[in-house]
């Protein structure tokens, strides 16, 4: 990240000097990534060598970034918004930040389920919400499911982040729409009476929890377990030990997925460089960079990515079910969460 961006990375700076920073060199995409990854670097560095585009990136969460966009309204200098949910690519599209990009490049190469139908947005990496289980408390059959988290065998035994959080709004999302909103809700209430704990912390504590004994059972994205999988640190290998990973559904509708996925924004100043960028990331080289990264799948079938932990999960069913489905479900499932207390 270069000393301009650094500066600008404060919310509380006036609009006309990211602008002026933001014009300081042309050909340039001006980005608002919520990835972080040291990999990326390649990512964006392989971009700007193949068209002469520079990069401008400012980085933040997925959350500040859109409400940074909704401040900024049609000042904004922003051209890609880059980020990790569909929970909240759908609340951006809602609050129409981006604008459709119409491309036989992304059209062809990127499924249909990981794309908005209008082409506001597309999706370039997947991962699996699966299910982490202490090997020494519960029996793999007893985690097979995700309806398996609301089963009163597994009372007390279940660790999760709070029901707020994008993962989980998007899987509770998909479960509405796999279940409708009774059964959803019955589901959800299951999960909650099945709480080990309160919710609290990220994906990498509830896997802790688990291997600690704390709990037996959590939800997880798969690449919170591939970093640890990846560690050669002591801990890690003792966590990978006592822990296994179960991809729930295989014999039903198969495993919800969730993007990272970017947009083009609706006032983007340099728009043919944003369809540009987007298009490079459906690349074949990009996609291993983007997948890579962060230790998830390409979403483009074609391309192979060398990574021990993905290969080490093997191959799996993926819910067959569009992206933006449970996307457009983010508020319902808000909903649901609040009513069961899933907090």
């Amino acid at each position: 990240m270069n000393h301009w961006t650094r500066a600008l990375f404060a919310f509380a700076l006036p609009l006309i000097a990211i602008g002026s920073a933001f014009a300081a060199e042309e050909p340039v995409l001006n980005l608002y990534s919520a990835r972080h990854y040291q990999t990326d670097e390649a990512l964006y560095d392989n971009f700007t060598k193949a068209t002469g585009i520079k990069i401008n990136r400012i980085e933040a969460g997925d959350e500040q970034l859109v409400e940074r966009l909704k401040n900024e309204g049609a000042a904004s200098p922003a051209d890609v918004l880059l980020i990790v949910d569909a929970a909240r690519l759908w609340q951006a599209e809602q609050l129409g930040l981006f604008q459709p990009v119409k491309s036989a490049v992304l059209e062809e190469r990127i499924p249909a389920k990981y794309r908005d139908p209008a082409g506001d947005w597309y999706g370039f990496s997947y991962r699996a919400r699966v299910i982490v289980y202490n090997k020494a408390m519960v029996e793999r059959s007893d985690v097979a499911t995700y309806a398996a988290l609301a089963d009163p065998k597994n009372k007390g035994k279940v660790c999760t982040r709070s029901g707020s959080h994008p993962y989980n709004l998007s899987l509770i999302g998909s479960e509405i729409a796999n279940l409708g909103p009774a059964k959803a809700e019955a589901w959800a209430r299951g999960v909650v009476a099945n709480m080990a704990r309160a919710p609290k912390g990220g994906d990498t504590d509830q896997i802790k929890a688990v291997a600690a004994g704390e709990c037996a059972i959590a939800l997880s994205n798969t690449y919170y377990y591939a970093r640890i999988m990846r560690s050669t640190q002591p801990a890690d290998r003792e966590i990978v030990a006592k822990t296994a990973v179960v991809f729930p559904d295989q014999s039903g509708n198969g495993t919800h997925v969730n993007i990272s996925g970017a947009g083009v924004l609706k006032n983007a100043p340099h728009k043919e460089n944003a369809i540009k960028f987007l298009e490079y990331l459906a690349s074949n080289d990009a996609q291993r960079y983007f997948a890579d990264g962060n230790n998830e799948w390409p979403v483009v079938p074609s391309v192979q990515v060398a990574n021990p932990a993905l290969d080490a999960f093997g191959k799996f069913k993926i819910d067959p079910m569009p992206i933006a489905t449970y996307g457009k479900n983010t508020a319902a499932a808000q909903r649901l969460a609040d009513t069961v207390d899933w907090r």
